[in-house]
């Protein structure tokens, strides 16, 4: 099975500077994988030739479509979907709507890729809205999936109800996990705590559990994301994206202060000096490069978001989590999964009326 994946080249803070030399690297490591260069053809074709891989090595895995126009990282999502119709970003996902490429990956401006791929693409059958998945690193060694992570602040119970289908079926295949255990998000573990949405959405998973759709494991705080309690942790956006975004910031902080303290006088420099190799074991760890590749979860296509500022290797991991997500079949277990739960509940009425 040959993987294509359309790149939208132009998009991010460094553009082709990273995403072709990424992308020439993915092939390396993927010999079944082809790519599709989307983009500004003078700065690609410079990209290529600046590369100092032999092309025998790529050929005819990579192919360029050239588009005109760049979605900024300041252009609102209406006016890059509807006045950038010639856009890298409108031309990568439409590679993916006409069945040409597997899937489509950006590290562009957020909301304009989501409705960008949100119209063009459409929902699958049975889901209201689509959500953004990324893992996020766990002290068990793994990875915790979260979601959603910002494309919808407000949330019904059922919304939050299909992200949880989502989110089990991405770690069932991207992570070969057969039933992987999902928590909500609360303020606290009990039952009786949370708003009315969160409640409400407890029982709809614990009515899942029961018919075997997920293992739902019940609520989950804001640290169990990082123990690693549950494989996934559902949410609405604005929770999610805040979580992530302290997350980040967090890590940040962590990082300047260590460094900070080591360069503090010439006694912790040498400090720092016995410290490193445990110093580097954790930044190894935990890198957030190696967790890099949000999938839009829920359309009908694979659509990645990669973050902006990712370097040549954060880039490389998010293609990666593109491939792995169709290699496994991705799409095809989330559709499976909303069209027996659509088949279950048409049932119900025919069993009552007999």
């Amino acid at each position: 099975m040959t993987v294509t994946i359309a790149i939208d080249v132009m998009g991010g803070d460094h553009g082709p500077r990273v995403t072709v030399p990424a992308a020439l690297e993915f092939l390396e490591r993927h010999a079944d994988a082809e790519v599709v260069l989307v983009g500004q053809e003078a700065p690609i074709s410079a990209e290529l030739k600046r590369s100092k891989r032999d092309p025998g090595t790529w050929g005819a895995r990579v192919r360029v479509h050239a588009a005109a126009e760049v979605v900024t990282m300041d252009d609102a999502p209406a006016q890059a979907l509807r006045r950038k119709r010639d856009s890298s970003m409108h031309a990568a996902v439409t590679w993916v709507k006409e069945g040409k490429a597997d899937a489509a990956i950006s590290a562009g401006n957020t909301g304009a890729w989501m409705a960008i791929s949100t119209f063009i693409l459409r929902t699958l059958p049975g889901i209201d809205r689509p959500a953004i998945c990324a893992p996020l690193p766990n002290q068990k060694g793994g990875s915790t999936y979260v979601l959603d992570l910002g494309a919808n602040v407000d949330c019904k119970a059922q919304h939050l109800y299909q992200f949880a289908l989502m989110g089990s079926a991405l770690v069932a295949s991207v992570e070969r996990r057969a039933k992987p255990t999902v928590g909500l998000l609360n303020i606290g573990e009990e039952e009786i705590k949370g708003n009315e949405t969160v409640k409400e959405t407890a029982e709809l998973l614990r009515a899942a559990h029961e018919r075997g759709e997920i293992e739902f494991f019940g609520n989950v705080e804001g640290n169990d994301i990082f123990k690693g309690t549950t494989e996934v942790v559902v949410c609405d956006g604005f929770v999610g994206n805040v979580a992530l975004k302290s997350s980040e910031g967090l890590a940040q902080l962590f990082s300047n202060s260590l460094k900070e303290e080591f360069t503090s006088s010439w006694v912790r420099k040498l400090s720092a000096f016995f410290a490193m190799p445990a110093v580097n074991g954790f930044r190894r760890r935990y890198d957030p490069r190696r967790f890099n590749g949000a999938c839009l979860l829920g359309l009908n296509g694979l659509v990645v978001k990669s973050h902006g500022s990712a370097d040549i290797f954060s880039y490389g991991c998010a293609l990666n989590r593109a491939y792995e997500a169709v290699h496994n079949g991705l799409q095809e277990d989330i559709a499976s999964r909303f069209a027996a739960q659509a088949a279950a509940a048409n049932s119900v009425p025919a069993v009552a009326a007999a």
